[in-house]
């Protein structure tokens, strides 16, 4: 993996003035809106299935579970309702959240005379649950999404984050610090699905460097205030911190020579 060595001969504080002035200048300029890195090649393209009846779901339905596997992350594209999924041996997962849809139901009645084409058949729609393959235990899609080569590692940056010594895990399909544990979740990497293979690595180490930037806000550590949930303001500041640290680190290192654009996207999301 080829890496710009230019940003190692300068200067911390003209790197670090350097990245801000380029970032504030992207938000300045009315960046796009901000997109994670990991679910967004990873998603099924397949149409939703139903787990139990094996068909697929209709109507608004279709684009609805589209967006809603979007937004979740998850690459299957298999949903049921509660009840479905423990008719066939899974279970949902304790606090997981169900996405609405419509359920669409047939039924027949006397067909109008004054309408020759009437068949009588009818159609009616109810407000439904349903809950993703990736929600429960107990069911293996049948459609697994491919598996990628294995990311490809720089040994000194691997160093470096090896010599912080933070507990880093990988699975499932989150990126988060969570202080109750003091470690770093990170996502499975073959949901990482850049075709580019150097990009795939690119983008990953940009999330570690994004997890370490909150990770060393621990009270054993540099003592910050977390956020005490999503969206307040300490929240906000912890997340600019770490997009921070994560541009700031990844240009001293020469992993990439200019800051990249979803810094400048997610730092707008997150400003006040």
């Amino acid at each position: 993996m080829s890496r710009s060595s230019t940003s190692l001969r300068q200067p911390a504080r003209d790197i670090y003035q350097t990245v801000t002035d380029r970032i504030v200048a992207a938000v300045e300029a009315n960046p796009a809106k901000p997109e994670m890195p990991w679910p967004r090649s990873g998603l099924s393209t397949l149409l939703p299935t139903n787990a139990a009846t094996g068909k697929t779901y209709r109507g608004i339905n279709i684009v609805g579970l589209w967006a809603e596997a979007q937004l979740r992350g998850s690459p299957y594209a298999v949903w049921s309702s509660y009840k479905q999924w423990q008719e066939i041996g899974a279970q949902v997962r304790k606090g997981e959240k169900a996405a609405f849809g419509v359920f669409y139901k047939d039924y027949e009645v006397d067909p109008d005379p004054a309408k020759p084409d009437d068949d009588g058949k009818r159609v009616v729609a109810k407000a439904s649950t349903v809950f993703n393959a990736n929600q429960v235990d107990g069911y293996t899609p049948a459609e697994p999404p491919p598996t990628l080569p294995p990311l490809e590692r720089d040994a000194r940056i691997e160093a470096f984050i090896a010599a912080t010594k933070a507990d880093i895990r990988s699975g499932g399909e989150s990126a988060f610090y969570r202080p109750s544990t003091d470690h770093i979740q990170m996502p499975d990497e073959n949901l990482f699905r850049n075709p580019d293979t150097q990009t795939r690595s690119t983008d990953w180490y940009s999330v570690i460097f994004h997890e370490l930037g909150q990770w060393r806000g621990a009270e054993k550590r540099l003592n910050r205030q977390f956020g005490k949930r999503f969206g307040d303001q300490a929240y906000c500041v912890e997340e600019l911190v770490g997009k921070l640290t994560s541009a700031f680190v990844s240009t001293s290192l020469g992993l990439t020579p200019t800051p990249r654009a979803d810094h400048a996207q997610y730092i707008a999301h997150f400003l006040e």
